[in-house]
């Protein structure tokens, strides 16, 4: 209990902060694997196979459960029709352990969609992506990610949620159009 007050304490002074690019725009992104959870069943997440397959987006968020991050999971589930008609794959990244991500999957993720473990940040630290103010968590840190590896677009944002899902929405869409054969 005490560390979800740090916690929200913490992103309650972030909130006033500005806005910080993590890594930049036409960067490659670093390959990763993590053990992830998608609808309570564990499997090994792998970006670059998943790069095969179409653009990815990449969300980190401080931790599941907490409120903005409950906001943020149930956003990205309701519009997983249109990232998947966009060919792109979506995977969240947070601190917490897999057991605590198998419940978040299921009733947050909705089972739409995976989260991966990253309890010792390692994957949040190749990715710039923790939080200044409370560095045992992850920032809210949005990546998209072409299947070349390249990073399309990058937002940094602890006080609205769900404008990592449009911000990547319309990425992948302008994303799409460049393309399609003229």
């Amino acid at each position: 209990m005490f560390r979800r007050l740090l916690l929200c304490a913490a992103l309650a002074g972030a909130a006033s902060l500005p806005a910080l690019a993590a890594l930049n725009t036409g960067a490659t992104a670093p390959d990763f694997q993590a053990q992830a959870s998608l609808g309570g069943k564990v499997f090994t997440f792998n970006l670059s196979d998943a790069l095969k397959n179409g653009p990815v987006v990449l969300y980190f968020y401080p931790a599941a459960f907490t409120k903005g991050c409950t906001i943020e999971a149930h956003t990205f589930a309701d519009a997983m029709d249109q990232f998947k008609a966009l060919h792109a794959t979506v995977i969240g990244v947070s601190h917490d352990t897999i057991g605590t991500l198998n419940k978040f999957s299921v009733s947050e993720c909705r089972s739409k969609f995976a989260v991966a473990a990253d309890p010792s940040l390692t994957v949040a630290k190749e990715y710039d992506a923790v939080l200044p103010q409370a560095p045992t968590y992850a920032n809210r840190t949005s990546y998209v990610i072409a299947p070349d590896g390249k990073i399309l677009a990058t937002l940094t944002d602890l006080s609205h949620p769900q404008q990592h899902v449009e911000n990547a929405l319309t990425v992948l869409k302008d994303y799409e159009k460049t393309q399609k054969p003229q």
